[in-house]
């Protein structure tokens, strides 16, 4: 089913998806109300698209493998390998969007997805979080081939920081990493951020800037592993990203891009206007659009 596009905002106020993000005091509330009573994490029941599913333990961390299923009339074989790292805040675990979306990579894109359940704030922050994510890239690249990269919002914050630790510290050159509204300036400080919240009804500074404390630990927030719009850009593999302009997001998407090309790094930039944090997870024509776009990008050029 397609939502309407303005629909969306109506029901994000409406079933208060935003509460946690309008003041600091909020946010706090929430991320001790989560660290009392986790919320599951596991792939629904039913899902769009038809895959095999399967999970193992590393470190303490569930790491689930999606993979097309073989349903299908002389299907090819997957190839390669795309890891796909949550959104959510970095309080929030994954939800059902992120698995209709994990899915549809899998088939579409006929790979295999690698889905960690990495640790959430209070217990997970950036430091720990974002070594454990390069591992498993590492491990995924042994098994399968060099992998693509994905990241959701906090998701997009871990992934584009994993990138940057791979080039310095593993010689590693992702194929393609995708970022979806990425959070990459903990700061919060842009001076656009101002003149977009007015037409964000989902994220807001107060509530964000709290959870971006608890999430750096013990690191300045100006790290690259909290804040990777401040590290080296250069010598990155392909980057895609994707923004709405009706996200306070967005101008740092905007500025990321800009710093990713004047770095030489071949980059792809989406900023749809009137769209909301996170669009192509929704059930939205701009969504379903953006979806197409992804799946096509993460096909293993090698395969």
């Amino acid at each position: 089913m397609t939502v309407p596009e303005w629909l969306v905002p109506w029901v994000i106020r409406a079933t208060g998806r935003n509460r946690i993000f309008l003041s600091e005091e909020a946010a706090r509330r929430h991320v001790e109300r989560s660290a009392r009573s986790p919320k599951p994490f596991g792939p629904p029941q039913r899902l769009a698209h038809e895959v095999d599913i399967s999970m193992v333990v590393r470190d303490g961390w569930p790491v689930y493998t999606v993979s097309p299923s073989g349903g299908f009339r002389s299907p090819p074989a997957p190839t390669g390998s795309v890891v796909y790292v949550h959104g959510g805040g970095w309080v929030n675990e994954v939800a059902r969007q992120h698995w209709q979306l994990i899915a549809r990579i899998a088939v579409e894109s006929r790979t295999t997805v690698v889905v960690p359940i990495y640790p959430l704030i209070p217990a997970g922050t950036a430091g720990p979080v974002v070594a454990g994510i390069v591992d498993i890239i590492r491990e995924c690249r042994d098994e399968y081939g060099d992998p693509r990269l994905v990241g959701d919002s906090a998701g997009g914050q871990i992934a584009l920081s994993a990138a940057q630790v791979l080039r310095d510290e593993h010689g590693i050159t992702l194929g393609r990493t995708v970022l979806i509204s990425p959070a990459v300036d903990l700061t919060w400080s842009n001076p656009g951020i101002p003149e977009v919240q007015p037409d964000d009804p989902w994220l807001a500074v107060p509530g964000g800037h709290h959870l971006s404390e608890v999430w750096r630990g013990d690191l300045e927030v100006t790290d690259p592993r909290v804040s990777p719009i401040f590290g080296d850009l250069a010598g990155l593999g392909p980057v895609t990203i994707f923004s709405g302009t009706h996200d306070i997001l967005c101008p740092d998407a905007r500025l990321l891009a800009a710093k990713l090309e004047n770095s030489g790094v071949d980059v792809e930039y989406h900023e749809v206007p009137a769209r909301l944090h996170v669009y192509p997870i929704l059930p939205t024509a701009s969504g379903r659009d953006a979806r197409t776009l992804i799946t096509a990008q993460l096909a293993d050029p090698g395969s």
